[in-house]
């Protein structure tokens, strides 16, 4: 979707911009597929603050999305695209032929009238889903599943898209945005296309305030704080830290390998890193 700009009339307006919700043809979800959806503000169910900077924001209901994509060989038309404040990318609601909707991950491309359809022989289109042993190689997919029968888990947000660039014995090799090539399952199945919504990095957010509607809370440098607050906090004037850059509990930021699971290094070909 294209990208509009603001007038100046306002600090708040003057580098804002917005997308332009053309594509958009529902305001609101389809209830069946909605759920609760409590906000933690940060908090695990201890009441600990484990993530910072999180509170406020609108009111939220979950969508339920189809990750796995399951319902085998039944066409299915897109018979609404709409916007899901729980992610970066649009949604679209999939009418099958015998009934039932569910909502999925609108690809690019896809538009309200178009068909989808899942199987382990459909044709190569954007929105349709199939193993990785039935797709062809350098074909851009989305929504990868890591074990089959999972769900999606791999390129999910807007604009994002993984590559199959080989096929050997029971594995897939796809390369990612960071160019890190991985082995897959070829029985994990993928979905055809570019998830859609590209230009959602391209938005300036403007003004504070617009970070705030998101549930976004202002994020406080650690050299600006106290020394029982942050382990850069203190110092006589503005000083910069006085040691290399540490997370809030000591771990070093920059450069330090934090991978625990060493066992999953055997799926890893080709690192994203030298």
């Amino acid at each position: 979707m294209p990208i509009r700009k603001f007038n100046p009339t306002s600090p708040g307006t003057r580098f804002r911009t917005a997308q332009v919700s053309g594509e958009i043809t529902a305001s609101k979800p389809y209830r069946p597929l909605t759920e609760k959806l409590n906000r933690s503000g940060g908090r695990n169910n201890q009441g600990h603050l484990t993530s910072w900077w999180r509170g406020g924001g609108h009111k939220r209901r979950y969508r339920v999305i189809d990750f796995k994509r399951d319902k085998k060989d039944v066409p299915g038309t897109v018979s609404t695209v709409e916007y899901d404040p729980n992610r970066s990318a649009r949604i679209a609601l999939v009418a099958y032929a015998d009934g039932e909707k569910r909502y999925i991950l609108q690809p690019a491309g896809i538009k309200v009238g178009d068909t989808v359809v899942a199987g382990d022989g459909v044709d190569i289109l954007p929105g349709n889903c199939l193993p990785l042993k039935n797709i062809p190689l350098g074909t851009q997919i989305h929504n990868v599943e890591l074990r089959p029968g999972k769900g999606g888990q791999i390129a999910r947000s807007a604009g994002s898209s993984v590559q199959l660039v080989a096929r050997e014995g029971e594995y897939a090799s796809v390369k990612m945005p960071s160019r890190e090539i991985r082995k897959i399952l070829v029985q994990c199945v993928a979905t055809i296309g570019q998830v859609g919504n590209v230009d959602h990095e391209n938005v300036s957010m403007g003004k504070a305030g617009r970070n705030r509607w998101l549930g976004r809370r202002p994020h406080v440098r650690g050299v600006a704080m106290n020394p029982v607050d942050h382990p850069l906090g203190g110092g006589e004037g503005k000083t910069s830290g006085g040691r290399h850059p540490v997370s809030p509990w000591g771990q070093p930021a920059k450069g330090f390998k934090t991978r625990r699971r060493k066992e999953t290094d055997r799926f890893i070909v080709k690192r994203r890193t030298k």
